[in-house]
């Protein structure tokens, strides 16, 4: 059952979220109630009007696209550091345990912070300097501003959803100071002719944090599983987001919404680039089940704090973080 706001791509609902910005109450409950229905029954939705400027998407396109086509010595100036910021290449990340490493090359960055910010907190990773290359500054200049507005898209998305379980609407975003969100610019090659279907651009997993917000460029690639087991493309569509629960959103609703499994593979025979923003909030949040339980005796999983469970996911994930 679908409202005026929403219409379906192969069982993937795509929800306006233009009534839930106009400051009027009625449609933002439609749209929530629509938000939770997406999450609670595929786990992934396409957002339009969601308030991101299109300017700040093509510049943040064409720093990508200028970047990954740099010499591999330039970009290696940049490798990824111990705090998660700058450039993986080929081979250096592995989502699904026991595949082969994914097919793509990244670049990873997080919010700027004060010198002073860091002092604060030395045991947290995530408020780190960024690793910007100095032979690209326009990078920075293109990524920046996009963060910021995709990551305040995705901060109204976690108010909707605690709005659309009838809790407080800052129940997800309550600690907001320093959210250990991170950006990514992701390039994937052309996929391989040799090897079948053995190599992914990313293979089969579910996401670890509260939500991704992704922007596709119009290649293709992106596939999500149902709950009966097949595979079905998440098409790219002009001025949508792709936004999906992951496992710490499903952890925190004591599996109300689903984080579901979702693979890319790039078959269009061209390379596919795409905008990552992996929305979660501060380090220090704690990520408790009992919020969602109708009787707080019954949680699925322990609460964790957010920091400590996506830090223990990279180190799953990532080959730099390997001894």
């Amino acid at each position: 059952m679908t409202d005026a706001t929403t219409k379906t791509i192969h069982g993937i609902p795509v929800i306006d979220m233009a009534p839930a910005l106009d400051g009027r109450a009625a449609g933002e409950r439609r749209v929530a109630a629509e938000f939770r229905r997406a999450a609670t029954e595929v786990g992934f939705f396409y957002v339009k009007n969601h308030g991101v400027p299109w300017h700040l998407i093509e510049a943040a396109r064409a720093a990508a696209h200028a970047f990954f086509a740099l010499p591999a010595e330039r970009k290696a100036e940049v490798r990824v550091d111990a705090n998660h910021r700058g450039f993986l290449r080929i081979g250096e990340a592995r989502m699904a345990d026991g595949a082969a490493p994914d097919l793509k090359e990244s670049f990873v960055w997080g919010r700027e912070i004060a010198p002073a910010d860091a002092a604060l907190a030395p045991d947290n990773p995530f408020l780190r300097p960024n690793n910007w290359p100095s032979f690209m500054p326009e990078l920075r200049r293109a990524a920046e501003p996009y963060f910021e507005a995709t990551l305040e898209c995705g901060r109204r998305l976690l108010a909707l959803f605690a709005v659309a379980m009838d809790l407080p609407r800052d129940t997800f975003i309550r600690h907001w100071r320093h959210p250990i969100a991170r950006g990514a610019l992701v390039y994937y090659p052309p996929h391989p002719t040799e090897g079948g279907g053995a190599r992914f651009g990313v293979a089969p997993h579910t996401d670890y944090g509260c939500l991704t917000v992704l922007c596709q460029d119009a290649t293709g690639g992106l596939e999500i599983e149902t709950r009966a087991g097949d595979w079905v493309a998440a098409h790219p569509i002009e001025g949508t987001f792709v936004v999906n629960v992951g496992d710490l959103l499903a952890r925190w609703t004591n599996d109300g919404f689903a984080s579901t499994r979702h693979r890319v593979i790039n078959r269009g025979g061209s390379e596919r680039y795409s905008l990552v923003v992996a929305v979660d909030p501060d380090f220090e949040t704690l990520v408790d089940p009992t919020v969602a339980c109708h009787d707080a005796n019954r949680p699925h999983t322990p609460p964790v704090r957010c920091g400590d469970y996506v830090l223990a996911r990279f180190d799953q994930a990532f080959a730099y973080r390997k001894p």
